[in-house]
């Protein structure tokens, strides 16, 4: 009995074959390429989303990769290249098939954060990204699977396993699609597909690129271990209005890709024109000419650039304990180092972030252990921010939407228990839910002002004055909590594979298969020019991108 995403699959696909199946592969093409081959006519837009339905097809019921695919993305492919016929262009996106992370409003298609809540609901407007995308040409072919409310539901003590949600269960990381052998394991993958943006379908080639959001990670993480270039954006430089929010603060949508170039072009679509009336923070950075980022993609970038390595804690153990690399990492990032110099980059090592003892001892409140009367030693940023800004997302949905406030979201959770749809509970939503608004705004401000202290003007700020860096190199995705902070933009870029970090033994015969790694760029707000070059040119230098799957 086939699922509903194979039955759809299979219906699209049988009224569309064409007469001569294209001489064409969209496995590892980049955007550029495309748009080369449907501007000689080698391939059409619409036999593009025809070659990727047929890679879903093949593929998606061992990855999960998405909760939804278009039913219209045929017809909206034909109509693009009918436009393309005429002379018509709206952009590097036109006719390219995307995803979305199923947070992001699509008024044709569910949004649902992957909550049982909102299974099947569509929201009354597009976020302002969507339209961006459409105006630019792009297909949004599926919403993207993800960790449910981007991770934001089930903390301590039974937190929720990353890209599990309550509409589609768990979703698989293409380097290693198997469930986890242990017997204590509850049917989740044995190689994690990182946080809750699910950049699976990038990664196997479902799509050309994806748009995933980040509170603290959820870009990063999944681009390192799915082998993507990505871009976690300046807080600020997309449009949030239209995006299920955690907090204001640090949320922001940002593209995921196989290449720094793809991510580039992506990025440019994304970003609005203007400054957008629905989202104040949109103001904090100006976009290049054109919003073009392709311009920045130069192979000498990294000569004479100062590249800064945040030895304690991000490299080497802590003589208090704490932090540092394995081997295998080690070995990686000693390599990394010696590229970038060969680059003509000039490496100031040690480039240690003063704040450290102080960031260390100061995490964010993040389940059952930290609700009211235990949260002393930890910000309150995020569940502060996500009673204030998750109440005011659901007001703006009007009467359709399902809930009306975060206490209704819970009831209803609660009700629906035995359906599913809070298998490991909601501790974080709890917690959020605890909070008041106005008599809590004097401690969460408070906390803020501390997060941004130590992790921007005392961290990230001090070590770049400090020491005159262009970047701070972090390994893998592991600067992602320092940069989300204060609202940094960080490009992430592949770079080889390290041995499966579990700490538990598997079963005797079964041999879990290598994770993927990588390096991140990160710098002050608004430095995405600065970083896409750099991280571009490292690109060039080292190509280290392996297709998951033929």
């Amino acid at each position: 009995m086939p699922s509903m995403k194979a039955a759809l699959l299979l219906t699209l696909l049988a009224g569309s074959l064409p007469a001569q199946t294209p001489r064409f592969t969209v496995v590892e093409t980049g955007i550029p390429e495309m748009q080369e081959a449907l501007r000689r006519k080698r391939v059409t837009s619409r036999e593009l989303v025809r070659l990727y339905l047929e890679r879903i097809a093949i593929h998606e019921d061992h990855l999960n990769a998405a909760l939804y695919i278009n039913p219209n993305a045929l017809e909206e492919a034909g109509r693009l290249d009918r436009e393309r016929a005429l002379g018509k262009l709206r952009g590097p996106l036109h006719g390219i098939p995307i995803a979305l992370k199923d947070n992001i409003h699509t008024t044709d298609m569910p949004t649902t954060g992957g909550a049982l809540a909102f299974a099947g609901f569509k929201p009354p407007y597009d976020a302002t990204l969507t339209r961006n995308l459409r105006d630019a040409g792009a297909i949004i072919l599926a919403k993207t699977g993800l960790t449910e409310l981007a991770n934001w539901v089930g903390g301590s003590p039974t937190p929720m396993p990353n890209t599990y949600n309550a509409v589609g269960g768990f979703a698989f990381n293409p380097y290693d699609p198997r469930r986890d052998p242990r017997p204590d394991a509850d049917g989740r993958p044995v190689l994690t597909a990182g946080g809750s943006s699910s950049g699976i379908g990038t990664s196997a080639s479902f799509w050309a690129a994806n748009v995933g959001t980040e509170t603290s990670g959820s870009i990063l993480g999944p681009a390192q271990v799915l082998m993507l270039a990505a871009i976690k954006p300046t807080v600020g430089r997309i449009s949030r209005y239209g995006v299920i929010p955690i907090t204001a603060d640090q949320d922001t949508p940002g593209p995921m890709a196989r290449t720094v170039t793809d991510a580039a072009i992506f990025l440019g679509a994304l970003e609005s024109p203007r400054p957008d009336a629905n989202d104040s923070a949109t103001t904090r950075c100006t976009p290049p000419p054109g919003r073009d980022y392709t311009r920045f993609l130069k192979k000498d970038a990294l000569k004479g650039a100062r590249i800064g390595i945040p030895r304690a804690y991000y490299y080497e153990r802590m003589a208090s304990g704490g932090g540092g690399l394995g081997e295998a990492e080690k070995k990686l990032m000693g390599e990394a180092i010696a590229v970038l110099r060969a680059q003509g980059a000039v490496i100031v090592d040690p480039a240690d972030i003063p704040s450290l003892a102080q960031l260390r001892g100061w995490n964010t409140c993040g389940g059952a252990d930290a609700a009211k009367g235990k949260d002393q030693n930890c910000s309150i940023v995020f569940k502060y921010g996500m009673k204030r800004d998750f109440n005011a997302w659901l007001a703006s949905l009007g009467p359709l939407a399902p809930v009306k406030t975060l206490t209704e979201l819970r009831e209803w959770n609660n009700a629906h228990a035995k359906a599913g749809a809070i298998r490991y509970g909601q501790s974080r939503l709890d917690i959020s839910d605890e909070m008041d608004v106005e008599a809590d705004r004097a401690r969460y401000e408070a906390d803020r002002a501390k997060d941004i202290r130590l992790a921007g003007t005392e961290g990230i700020d001090a070590v770049m004055k400090q020491h005159n860096l262009d970047a701070v190199l972090f390994p893998g995705s592991g600067g992602y909590d320092i940069a989300a902070k204060p609202g940094y933009p960080t490009v992430i870029v592949p770079f080889g594979f390290v041995p499966n970090p579990s700490r538990q033994p598997f079963p005797a015969g079964f041999e879990p298969k290598p994770v993927p790694y990588a390096v991140s760029f990160t710098a002050m707000a608004c430095a995405e020019p600065k970083l896409i070059g750099l991280a571009y040119a490292f690109e060039q230098a080292t190509r280290k991108r392996v297709a998951p799957l033929p």
